[in-house]
């Protein structure tokens, strides 16, 4: 079987190291902040400013005035720190966030990522702080459906659309597979309800097999 979107999340969370500041893009990455245990000691950052959030607020934690960059509600962990948005920015492209995960559009087999505008028509451009984050970040992981809903694979030889950061992404995780961006090329950790030579026949880059 494939993995769900929660199931997704907890998978990228096994991945943070103890103790990194990491920051959760918009949409699905934000599921990740619930799998993450306060023993971790990870510090999540929020792009509208804030370090030491905690996971989504549900119920009588709902605080309007406690979101996450997505306007969704959350919570936060002791010891929480508020600050202006340019300072939040600032660790963004300072180099001070171990990893962040966002979501994409398509990613390219040499780690470009490209996720702010598909050119659909109607559809608003919406870059927020993802190119920040993109150049500032150690590591950046993508989480994402390894297919879109034509069918069309979102890894891929190199992407059609806008750009937000070039050779940045690190690692990607799909329902399919997770895959590793190298020197070398694209490399297979893990798969989900396929195979590795099944993924081989449906992407159109060369990959490396290296499931565990």
């Amino acid at each position: 079987m494939t993995l769900t979107p929660d199931q997704l999340a907890a998978r990228v969370a096994r991945d943070i190291e103890p103790g990194s500041f990491v920051n959760l893009g918009i949409g699905q990455p934000t599921k990740v902040a619930d799998h993450l245990t306060p023993e971790l000691g990870v510090v999540l950052h929020t792009e509208n400013g804030m370090l030491g959030m905690g996971p989504a607020a549900v119920g009588d934690e709902v605080d309007p005035d406690l979101t996450n960059a997505g306007k969704v509600p959350v919570t936060e962990l002791p010891g929480a720190a508020y600050f202006h948005h340019a300072d939040s920015f600032a660790m963004m492209r300072g180099g001070h966030l171990d990893v962040c995960v966002m979501g994409a559009f398509q990613v390219s087999a040499n780690g470009d990522l490209a996720n702010w505008d598909t050119g659909k028509p109607g559809a608003i451009p919406a870059v927020g702080g993802a190119m920040d984050l993109a150049i500032g970040a150690k590591r950046v992981y993508v989480m994402m459906t390894l297919f879109a809903k034509n069918g069309s694979p979102k890894l891929v030889p190199a992407c059609t659309y806008p750009l937000t950061g070039v050779g940045c992404v690190s690692r990607v995780y799909t329902d399919h597979a997770v895959f590793e961006i190298t020197p070398d090329g694209v490399r297979v950790l893990e798969t989900f309800g396929t195979s590795a030579e099944e993924l081989r026949a449906r992407l159109e880059i060369p990959l490396l097999i290296d499931v565990r």
